[in-house]
């Protein structure tokens, strides 16, 4: 066979495995990661000043200080997740600031969190719990202000 036959021979592509590779093998999402990817879309609505208790703020605060503390912390405060194979369910612990309406900001976290969480990790939201747990007021210092200047 001269090398222009060898050239013109249809190549057929070696298939390896089998049906569609999305389905080969299994994809794990770790509750921090929902936990993440909640906070932060929470704290994004209007109306959200902080997430998680005063304690919980309080110790982040510290916590940020310290190195190695990482910001990760921050990120997931106030945020509990539980994560299945295909579905999560999610509880919210937040702080509103002083004269929003807390049902719309409510309603607009609920919204929020489910549209980035399925959206990123293709999981079924079932529920999202939310604990309003304190209001800001307008002359009130925040708590990591506070801790700040007294941790030189």
């Amino acid at each position: 066979m001269s090398e222009s036959q060898q050239a013109e021979a249809p190549r057929t592509p070696t298939k390896r495995g089998g049906g569609d590779p999305a389905t080969r093998g299994r994809t794990t999402i770790a509750d921090g990661v929902v936990e993440k990817i909640a906070g932060l879309a929470a704290r994004d609505v209007l109306g959200v000043h902080a997430m998680g208790s005063g304690l919980a703020r309080t110790l982040g605060a510290v916590r940020d200080r310290v190195p190695g503390g990482g910001r990760s912390a921050t990120a997931t405060r106030g945020v509990k997740a539980e994560v299945g194979e295909v579905q999560t369910a999610l509880d919210l612990e937040i702080v509103v600031d002083y004269g929003v309406a807390i049902a719309d900001v409510a309603r607009s976290v609920r919204e929020n969190v489910i549209s980035a969480v399925e959206r990123m990790t293709g999981l079924e939201v079932v529920e999202v719990n939310i604990a309003v747990s304190d209001v800001k007021l307008p002359d009130e210092a925040d708590e990591e202000e506070e801790s700040e200047t007294r941790l030189h």
